[in-house]
């Protein structure tokens, strides 16, 4: 455990370092969020009719999007990781004493704390001070904040136990272009990172809330707008645990077929 620790403190600590990236990333994120907003609020006001997420919910949803995007998104890619695989250098891993999971998904989760750390800061505070509506705000209550810090911590040990089948389905394709790009197109929709998931068609929304997606993503920031009540909260992470267990299980089990194959000269 130790090992661990020690791997998720150092790239925790590197991946701060790249300031100016983050930076770069911040306007980038800027840009998207008055995308959004722009396109959202052609939406409202173009109908009358009541909508099952708010302008001023919708709103906060996005900016936190924005913020965390780093932590959410499926296509975040660690090249050093793929190359170790595709390369064969992977042998060198294997032959540490260590849990080679256990490694990597530490790894995993240091690099996406570090980057949403140095982005989610400058959006929130920049956001807070746009004028009304299209303002970052507090939350409706101090156990909604406590519930979306729970969710969204939940919900980055479950994308990364996501990521971690992209990893170990290249040691079989050799390539991660294929499982980025599906895993990355399909996770994105279904996280509700196009379309919010509330204003999604009934029998598609259905489909949604069977899937793991929108429980790293769409469930925290919804929880933090105050359009999630206490109770589905609560029944949610029970469903986010559940799903962390069983990605963590297949992915255990798959990686362990998958080492039994390897060799010196990739996959």
């Amino acid at each position: 455990m130790r090992a661990y620790y020690s791997l998720f403190k150092m790239r925790l600590l590197q991946g701060i370092q790249y300031r100016i990236a983050a930076m770069a990333g911040v306007s980038t994120q800027f840009f998207w969020g008055f995308m959004y907003i722009m396109i959202y609020q052609a939406f409202y006001s173009s109908t009358t009719a009541i909508q099952p997420i708010s302008f001023r919910e919708l709103i906060q949803v996005l900016w936190l999007q924005q913020s965390f995007l780093v932590i959410i998104m499926l296509w975040f890619r660690d090249t050093e990781l793929m190359n170790h695989i595709t390369s064969g250098s992977i042998a060198y891993e294997l032959c540490r004493p260590i849990d080679l999971y256990s490694f990597w998904y530490a790894k995993l989760v240091a690099q996406r704390l570090s980057g949403a750390l140095l982005r989610c800061f400058p959006i929130l505070i920049v956001a807070c001070l746009l004028p009304y509506p299209y303002n970052f705000s507090l939350p409706p209550s101090f156990i909604s904040f406590v519930l979306f810090f729970i969710t969204l911590t939940l919900g980055l040990i479950l994308i990364v136990a996501i990521s971690m089948l992209i990893y170990i389905s290249i040691f079989y394709t050799m390539s991660p272009t294929g499982s980025l790009l599906i895993f990355g197109v399909f996770g994105e929709f279904f996280s509700g990172l196009i379309i919010p998931i509330p204003l999604m068609p009934e029998v598609l929304k259905k489909f949604v809330y069977l899937l793991p997606f929108r429980y790293a993503s769409d469930l925290p920031f919804r929880i933090y707008a105050g359009n999630i009540g206490i109770q589905e909260a609560l029944v949610s992470i029970i469903i986010q645990f559940a799903w962390i267990i069983a990605l963590v299980v297949i992915g255990r089990f798959w990686i362990g077929k998958a080492l039994k194959r390897v060799t010196v000269q990739g996959g």
